[in-house]
């Protein structure tokens, strides 16, 4: 495909493809620089010694600590993202509300959530649930890491679908009042849906975020994978490589997330007619920032003929 301008800015030409290509060759050269004199280091420290990466073969390795905390992460972050959705929804939509009461309370609720860190969110409500003896001891800190996640994610998805809601065109609330319907008929039959499906992206991503912030249970006692991580390394005296198993583990993860984000992205480009969210979203070559049109291949029932380049 011949190059050309796009929305944003003009395809790079054969000089500035040469210069991008030379920076990239010098910042390579440098990581691989970087990455040498730390495994330099470490290896006079002997954290390359077969002894210290040996523990992987043992099976209490997975079995006690491992496993143990990654289901304890991925259990907290998917309780507190269904409860985030729910109640990002009722705030989101409760932000739109006619009524003034029910806007002034789902602000100050969203405002509040956002303002404080997740950190402190848990300390709170561990605190408190604690004092008044809601959760048995034994789930004190998987209930303060699920509230703290829930009202801060809750609260920026609540945010995300407001934007996404306020977005669309005047047009689609206008046509919906003139066919009969209410506000709440219009909000939650024609908005919302296409909020959602143009925020879903960054909602997604929001569960990475959600996911990594697990972690901060650590500091009130929850066994969660980086805490099991932490005990591996202190139990056989390797750290480091307890810590970079760990690591490999949620990038995985939230590789794994991001890409899902990124095929959906694809998918809602694609056109609203494909609904297989598992096939290949045709697309062509990035040459830049260019309009929906010429960035993604629409979908097509089977025997589609395109009128327009049809002359029979």
């Amino acid at each position: 495909m011949a190059t050309r301008a796009t929305v944003l800015y003009d395809a790079p030409g054969p000089k500035a493809q040469r210069f991008n290509r030379i920076l990239t060759g010098i910042t390579l050269v440098v990581i691989v620089a970087i990455l040498a004199w730390v495994g330099m280091k470490l290896a006079d420290k002997g954290q390359f010694e077969a002894a210290k990466w040996s523990f992987f073969l043992d099976s209490t390795t997975w079995t006690t600590y491992v496993l143990p905390g990654l289901v304890s992460t991925i259990v907290a972050a998917v309780v507190s993202i269904v409860f985030a959705l729910v109640i990002g929804a009722l705030l989101g939509v409760g932000r739109l509300s006619q009524q003034a009461p029910v806007r002034w309370v789902c602000g100050v609720i969203v405002e509040f959530f956002r303002s404080i860190p997740v950190l402190v969110l848990m300390l709170f409500a561990y605190a408190v649930f604690a004092m008044w003896q809601i959760f048995p001891s034994s789930y004190l800190g998987f209930a303060a890491v699920v509230f703290g996640l829930t009202m801060y994610n809750g609260s920026v998805i609540a945010e995300t679908l407001r934007s996404g809601i306020e977005s669309l065109p005047k047009g689609q609330r206008e046509a919906a009042i003139a066919l009969g319907l209410s506000h709440r008929q219009s909000m939650y039959t024609i908005l919302l849906p296409q909020a959602v499906a143009a925020m879903l992206p960054a909602i997604i991503s929001q569960m990475v975020i959600a996911l990594k912030d697990s972690a901060l249970g650590y500091m009130i006692g929850f066994v969660e994978v980086v805490r099991s991580g932490r005990q591996l390394g202190e139990y056989y005296g390797a750290m480091i490589p307890a810590l970079a198993l760990v690591a490999t583990i949620l990038i995985l993860i939230n590789f794994g997330l991001a890409k899902l984000a990124e095929r959906i992205e694809y998918q809602l480009r694609a056109g609203r007619a494909r609904r297989n969210i598992i096939a290949k979203v045709p697309h062509q070559r990035d040459v830049g920032v260019v309009t929906k049109d010429e960035a993604t291949v629409d979908w097509h029932a089977e025997g589609h003929k395109d009128l327009r380049t049809t002359f029979e």
